[in-house]
């Protein structure tokens, strides 16, 4: 069994089932043997991004989330002041804040971090893609 956390992409592409998620990602997010996480971060990144209008979503924000995380099996991982304190840790290989916490979080509770970004493998964390 995997223990994993979706970054804020994986979990966008796995939902509209985009061919950009690697098959590797597919298949680990899939199994349902592995443990998948999604933090509360990436719904804050789609919030936001969605409030300034660099990404469409639906207006029930909310219930779209809540229905897909359940349908995929996914566990909701929330911010915790630990998490928020271990990003000053970390080295400056990434100036976004959404990717920098969810690091943290990935490094705090021992999960690996399912992501295309190169900047995010930089750091001690264990990343599939």
């Amino acid at each position: 069994m995997q223990r994993l956390l979706v970054d804020t992409h994986t979990l966008l592409w796995w939902a509209l089932d985009d061919p950009q998620l690697s098959a590797a990602a597919r298949h680990a997010v899939s199994l349902t043997g592995n443990d998948v996480h999604v933090s509360a971060a990436s719904a804050w990144e789609i919030a936001i991004k969605a409030s300034l209008g660099r990404l469409e979503v639906p207006d029930d924000l909310e219930a779209l989330f809540t229905q897909e995380i359940r349908a995929s099996r996914f566990r909701p991982l929330p911010i915790t002041l630990r998490h928020a304190l271990a990003v000053r840790d970390l080295p400056l290989h990434h100036r976004d804040p959404f990717d920098r916490l969810l690091v943290a979080q990935a490094i705090c509770e021992g999960l690996t971090l399912v992501t295309g970004d190169a900047d995010i493998a930089r750091y001690d964390a264990p990343v599939l893609w």
